[in-house]
């Protein structure tokens, strides 16, 4: 059965391929909104789930590879930042100090209606960075596209002093979770080895 990754993150394309899956990419279209009413990890499965449902409505015969992965400080949960000035003042926040990465992931079985979702969770701890630091590290344009405005898989590795749970979380898939439930799901990841 081939495997569809409902995501345009090329994070997330080489961590499937690090795991030697073959697999397709389609672009998930759908709002990603959260509220304060109801509980941070419920929602983000839900948007998880959501995101593999779409893709898996016309993409037909494959097992569809939902994601979402939030950075949270304190009760403030960050995406991408919008604009240098809001990277500027995410990094800002996490300056320093520890913080949590979510990534919720979601498998939806086209053929069967099969779905399973799952949580990973990982406190990471940033360094602490004088201004500099911070301005050169926008400069590069890697905090753009990323939850929280920097990668751990980049440059953004010097802000970061320690992490407590999975790195490819951090990366924004938790592979070992992943592995898991595709196990669970009966598609294995070493089948396709």
């Amino acid at each position: 059965m081939p495997f569809i990754l409902a995501s345009a993150s090329p994070r997330r394309a080489e961590l499937l391929r690090q795991l030697g899956l073959e697999f397709i990419t389609r672009s998930a279209e759908v709002e990603e909104k959260l509220d304060n009413s109801r509980p941070l990890p419920e929602q983000l499965r839900e948007l998880a789930l959501h995101k593999a449902r779409a893709v898996a409505e016309y993409s037909g015969d494959g097992l569809v590879i939902g994601a979402d992965t939030v950075v949270v400080l304190g009760d403030k949960v960050m995406g991408k930042p919008g604009s240098e000035a809001e990277a500027r003042e995410m990094l800002g926040r996490l300056n320093g100090r520890m913080h949590l990465v979510m990534t919720a992931v979601a498998l939806v079985d086209p053929a069967d209606g099969r779905v399973m979702t799952g949580l990973e969770e990982t406190r990471v701890r940033f360094s602490t960075l004088d201004p500099e630091q911070i301005e050169a590290y926008i400069k590069t344009g890697e905090p753009m596209d990323k939850a929280g405005a920097y990668g751990i898989q980049g440059r953004g590795a010097v802000l970061v002093e320690s992490i407590e749970g999975c790195y490819f979380n951090v990366v924004g898939l938790p592979i070992n979770l992943l592995s898991r439930m595709l196990k669970e799901m009966g598609h294995p990841v070493y089948a396709s080895w």
